[in-house]
């Protein structure tokens, strides 16, 4: 049990020390919640923190049952099986998409403010968010990264059910978890504190995270996606 996305960063930082003080090493959160434990893990490694936008699709009428994900770039992913089992229509899911779309640009746009995002070409990506539950959102960010041809994905995270394992290495380079428990009923039993992160709270990280870099004389803002 963590006591909140603070000290889930810090146990998952432990499990990654052998990435710490590289120049080829970029930390991607995968906003909201993902992005204090990857804030965490960049400050432990010294290294620079971005973040990579994913959108869970949730289904009509049940919006926590994930059907998909999107992430920048145009990346979709869609569990066909889930669709049609639910007797989902090809409009609700255009809808759907449509909406989290919408949702995603603005987020770009208010995290960033306008600003490029930290190259991703030729680096080793530890991307990091608060734990996988279904895990459309990490396999849509991993496809979205693929096409910036980076070095290497690490999928680092401090909690996902045991069947993880073998679904994220099919994909990914390297998974590391800290908690990886066979009875799993959803991500925020493993947290004392699972408050919702809010979009000022990710702008700030994303903001202190850069200062420090610029402190360290580290500071590399190219553009990627």
């Amino acid at each position: 049990m963590f006591r909140d996305r603070v000290d889930a960063g810090q146990h998952l930082a432990k499990e990654l020390v052998h990435y710490a003080n590289r120049e080829d090493v970029l930390i991607l959160g995968i906003p909201r919640g993902g992005v204090p434990v990857a804030f965490e893990v960049a400050q432990a490694l010294h290294a620079p923190l971005d973040i990579v936008l994913v959108r869970k699709l949730g289904t009509p009428g049940q919006e926590e049952l994930a059907m998909g994900a999107i992430a920048s770039g145009g990346i979709r992913i869609l569990n066909q099986q889930l669709v049609a089992e639910l007797g989902i229509t090809d409009e609700q899911v255009a809808d759907v998409i449509a909406t989290q779309e919408a949702e995603l640009e603005r987020r770009e746009r208010l995290y960033r403010g306008g600003s490029p995002g930290i190259s991703v070409k030729g680096k080793i990506i530890i991307l990091v968010d608060d734990g996988i539950a279904t895990g459309s959102s990490v396999l849509a960010a991993i496809d979205a990264l693929r096409k910036l041809e980076p070095k290497k994905i690490v999928v680092a995270v401090p909690v996902a059910p045991s069947h993880a394992d073998e679904q994220i290495k099919r994909v990914a380079d390297e998974f590391v978890c800290v908690h990886k428990p066979e009875w799993f009923f959803g991500i925020g039993q493993f947290y004392e504190n699972f408050s919702q992160t809010e979009d000022s709270e990710v702008h700030a990280l994303l903001e202190g995270a850069a200062e420090a870099l610029v402190a360290a004389g580290k500071s590399e803002k190219t553009n990627t996606a």
